[in-house]
């Protein structure tokens, strides 16, 4: 099997030396990697052409539009049978396409996703995010999850897809906003046959500060209406949960400012979120830092969520504007 790698970059040319450093150490060498600048300012050219003896490596040069039409870009010009997609501020695992081929070989998808998970050298606020965007209490663990609620979607920063796919389906016909997940209900509505390969792992190195991942989660709640818009049987109950939790928060902090008894209630509920996450984020992590940065970053997660999603049901839902 020839693997075609392909990466959207955006104005992180640290990001994909670190990247491409670890494809360098893949166990299992047939592949090319085709690196997409999204018409960046600051391009990663030279650093790319620096790896031109190490990789099979590809760099293209484009007009700003988006990852989700960068990586069309890639498939159009990618030799691989197999195309598989990366986040620029990923690291591989040096066994992940060895793994990857094996499991195409003896179980085949169509498509696959892998989780994501913190590596021992992130900092400790990445370690906490990582920590929030893979909790059973944030997220209800449905991020590479054998035991996702659902139809399993495979996300962009660690996802492959078949030539046949590629040619069936297309690619991406949305940029942003949930790209990944619209792209992956077609693949599924085509028949094709989609899979998690638990083994498939990346190391995401997500967000390094609050603010950053406030924004990007505010963005990620407005994406979930986005792929409403196209498919509205894909909005479940489940994806309400930030948005209640962010109106129990906001009456919770009222009801104590008014001195309303039924604040004890909420003050209750939100202890108990409050020592989960605090106590489970430190018995997996081993850092107690690392567990207090995790409170805060899953507060901001289903805040930032519950509020991209609630502005985005209200005008396009509700008012039906664009």
């Amino acid at each position: 099997m020839f693997f075609s790698i392909i990466i959207p970059l955006y104005n992180r040319p640290q990001e994909i030396k670190e990247l491409l450093e670890s494809l360098t150490r893949q166990t299992y060498g047939q592949f090319e990697v085709l690196v997409i600048e999204d018409g960046s300012v600051k391009d990663a050219k030279d650093i790319v052409a620096g790896f031109a003896g190490q990789l099979d490596i590809h760099y293209y040069f484009k007009p700003n539009e988006g990852q989700g039409f960068s990586r069309n870009f890639g498939f159009e010009r990618a030799r691989g049978d197999y195309f598989i997609i990366f986040d620029s501020d990923c690291l591989i695992p040096e066994n992940y396409l060895e793994v990857v081929n094996h499991r195409l070989q003896t179980d085949y998808l169509d498509a696959y996703g892998g989780p994501d998970d913190a590596h021992v050298s992130f900092t400790d606020m990445q370690k906490a995010i990582s920590y929030s965007m893979t909790s059973p209490f944030t997220t209800g663990g449905i991020r590479g999850n054998k035991k996702g609620i659902g139809q399993f979607h495979p996300r962009s920063f660690n996802m492959g897809v078949s030539r046949q796919v590629w040619e069936k389906v297309g690619g991406f016909i949305i940029t942003r906003l949930g790209e990944d997940i619209e792209y992956s209900i077609r693949i599924h509505t085509a028949g094709f046959k989609i899979g998690l390969i638990p083994e498939a792992k990346v190391y995401h190195k997500r967000r390094t500060s609050y603010e950053q991942f406030y924004k990007q989660l505010h963005f990620f709640g407005r994406a979930r209406i986005n792929i409403y818009k196209f498919f509205p049987s894909e909005l479940k109950l489940v994806h309400f949960f930030p948005a209640v939790f962010t109106l129990g928060l906001i009456f919770t902090v009222i009801a104590n400012l008014l001195g309303w008894g039924i604040a004890v209630l909420g003050n209750v509920v939100l202890a108990l979120f409050t020592l989960l996450i605090f106590f489970h984020s430190w018995y997996k992590n081993k850092s107690l830092k690392v567990a207090f940065l995790s409170v805060g970053a899953a507060f901001i997660q289903l805040v930032a969520y519950g509020l991209g999603f609630m502005q985005d049901f209200w005008k396009r839902v509700i008012f039906k504007t664009s």
